[in-house]
This record gives structure tokens, sequence and C-alpha cells, in this order.
């Protein structure tokens, strides 16, 4: 029968990371687990030894299936972003942790990191960073093989980052460990070891767009401007959809973008899936993303097609139907995740009527809210008032069964 199971965080180093306890518990133990780089630090250990290699549904197996004491090696802190929460899922084991890579590259830096922003780039897409780090005074970036820091520098200056300089602290605590501070632009061609983890610092304020950013900010069709959603209806619109932080959206007929990029900054750790039929407008939409700095997918197309490459939705926008009103809410309905909303703006009662009556049939929950703003604007010395077109901000919610 299993004693224990211990789990050991080392760093680059290898044994000499270890304090007398961590070295005590593995010359004690029966069984070691380690990925093949840190099991190529104890070459003279004479117990078992299970390779973490690919998934770890297999090593898992064999781990409850080993008899003695067991020793798992992880790099750094298993806890932060490690396998550490996994295990611990799985079986009961207790935790050793070493200086996390994160913690070693700021003290590298010698910069507090309290109040830095920490993102895993390791065996994830770079897309949405953009939004995720967006005004943040100090960011920490673990990155893989495909995740450089070249192509860290590339897509940063592609959004606009120029308020960032980097630190790359590369081969922590290894012999060959290497820190340097570098502009974006030097990050795009210098060479890096596999091993690094890169730092932001912001040496200026940089633009932080407030929720509700003014029409004339946008990019937009020229002479046609005014398909936009304005800016109060935009606002309306997104507290109907109640967002959060990880949400997944559908911006149908997106147009400009401006209620995909607004919802992308709020579903910053979510993503933003938008759909434009016109390319003009699709084109306006991409330089918007850029200036906002809102990495949202955005295609070329006329929903309901195309929308089977997205993700099912938490929530929905449509700005209007295109004429297939019918068909596309049924798609829609059909993907929505329990208690998701749709939300949909109509500026005639026919629409309104036919909308709600389409939700109703799908079985959705239908609630109303027209919206009739003026703006101020002066005359002479005085002040009037301008309509804009009222709206019917329609929201409909898939209920749980």
């Amino acid at each position: 029968m299993t004693t224990s199971i211990k789990l050991i965080g080392i760093g680059d180093s290898g044994v000499e990371s270890l304090s007398a306890e961590k070295k005590q518990f593995i010359e004690q133990s029966d069984v070691l687990v380690a990925g093949e780089r840190v099991l190529a630090f104890f070459n003279t250990y004479h117990g078992k030894k299970i390779v973490i290699k690919g998934g770890l549904k297999q090593v898992v197996a064999e781990i409850l299936a080993a008899q003695g004491n067991i020793v798992i090696l992880a790099s750094g802190d298993p806890l932060f972003y490690g396998i550490g929460h996994y295990l611990a899922s799985k079986m009961t084991l207790d935790v050793y942790p070493h200086v996390s890579s994160v913690q070693l590259a700021f003290a590298r830096r010698k910069l507090a990191w309290h109040d830095a922003t920490v993102v895993s780039l390791h065996g994830r897409p770079i897309k949405g960073l953009a939004q995720k780090i967006n005004g943040e005074k100090k960011v920490a970036l673990l990155t893989d093989d495909v995740n450089t820091p070249n192509a860290i520098a590339n897509y940063l200056i592609d959004f606009g980052f120029d308020e960032y300089e980097a630190f790359v602290a590369e081969n922590l605590e290894g012999v060959d460990e290497r820190c340097r501070s570098l502009s974006l632009e030097d990050m795009r061609t210098a060479e890096f070891s596999p091993l690094n983890v890169v730092i932001l610092v912001a040496t200026k304020a940089p633009k932080v767009w407030p929720l509700g950013i003014d029409d004339d900010e946008f990019s937009q069709r020229k002479p046609d401007k005014g398909l936009i959603t304005k800016k109060e209806i935009r606002v309306l619109s997104l507290q109907q959809l109640q967002l959060r932080d990880d949400s997944i959206v559908w911006d149908i007929g997106t147009c400009t973008g401006s209620m995909g990029i607004e919802a992308g900054r709020i579903a910053k750790n979510g993503a933003v899936y938008a759909i434009e039929k016109n390319e003009p407008d699709l084109a306006n939409c991409l330089e918007n993303q850029r200036k906002f700095r809102v990495d949202m997918t955005a295609i070329h197309g006329k929903a309901p097609e195309r929308l089977d490459e997205f993700p099912n939705p938490d929530a929905v926008f449509l700005g209007g139907t295109g004429g297939n009103m019918t068909d596309l809410l049924a798609t829609i309905a059909a993907r929505l995740k329990p208690q998701g909303r749709i939300v949909l703006n109509a500026a005639t009662i026919e629409n309104l009527a036919k909308a709600v009556e389409t939700f109703k049939q799908l079985g959705l929950h239908v609630s109303i809210m027209q919206a009739q703003i003026a703006r101020s604007k002066p005359i002479l010395n005085m002040t009037r008032f301008v309509p804009l077109n009222p709206i019917y901000i329609i929201t409909a919610v898939r209920e749980e069964q």
C-alpha cells in the first residue's frame, strides 16, 4: 500500500536547488516521477522511475498503482500554472513548492510583483492577450516554443503596445542563466533559450478607453456614417448581455466592431467571435481592434453561415438580422448555453414584433427595453437636444430546464 505521495518543486539547477529535507524525501522514496529533463538530474536513483510525458491521465494511473513512498518532481511551484492542481484533484498528496519562475524573474529584475498581472501562454494561444494586459503596469508572461519572446514582441507591436520595456529571464538558476532588458523592437530579433519568462514594465501611461467609447473614435464606413451602434445604446445592450470575465460572445453583423470591442474589454478572459458580410466594414473592424487593443476573431460571411466555426456562446448580440431573422435566431438559440442571453436591437415595430414572436416560439424568456436618447447640441449661445432614432433592445434568455 502507498505510504505517501509528495509533490516537490525543483529549480533549474537540479539537486542543488533542493533543501536537505527534500533530498531526504527523494532518497527514502521508492518511486520517482518527473519529466525527462528533471529525471536526468537523478541518474543514480535506484528506485522505480515514471516519466511524465504527454498527457497526465496515464501517469496518474501509474502513480495510483505504485507501492511505497512516491515523490513527484515538478519545476518551480507546482501549484502555479503547474501540474499540482490536477494531481491534487486525483490523489492525496503533500506539496513542497520551490520558488516559481515568475518570482525568480521579478527578483532578477529587482521589482516587486504583488501588483503584477501574470498570463500563461504555455500551451495556450496568444489570441486575446491584448485585452488581458491593456492598461497593466507590470505583466509576466510564461512562454513556450510557439509563443516565444520574438512572437510576443511581434504581437505587441502589432497592437501598438509602445509603453512596455521587456525583461527576459532565461534558464533561471541554471548554469547558463541570462537576464536582459530589451525594447520590444530588439526582442523581435534577439535569440533566446527555450526556458524563459518575459516581464513587461510600462514606462509611460497607456491609453485606456472607458466603457462607452465615443462613436467618432471608431473607424467606420464613409460617407455612410451612422451604421455604428450608438454609444448609449451600446452601453445599454452590454448591460443586458450581462457578460462575465470569461464569457464567450458572438457579435452578429459586427460592422465596425464597436459592440464586439466593448464586449471583449469586459470578457477579457473569454473570447469574442464576430461575423460581417461587408468586406469594407470588416476591414474597419480589424483596424478598430488594433486601436482599442481587443483581439477578437472576426470573419467575413453572412450569418447563419459560418457560425458552426464558433464555439457555443454565453451571449449573442445582433445589431440587425439582414432579413433572415427566423432561421438566424433558431440557429443561435440551438447553440446558446444554459442561462445564455441574446440581445437584438430593432429599429422598427415590425422587426420588434417578429423578434419577440420568434423568441417565444423558441422557448426563450423575452424582455424589451425602448431607448429614446437625445444628445445636447449648441445653438447660438443656447443648447437644444437632438434625438437619436428610438431603438428596441430585445433580450431573450435561455432559462434552465
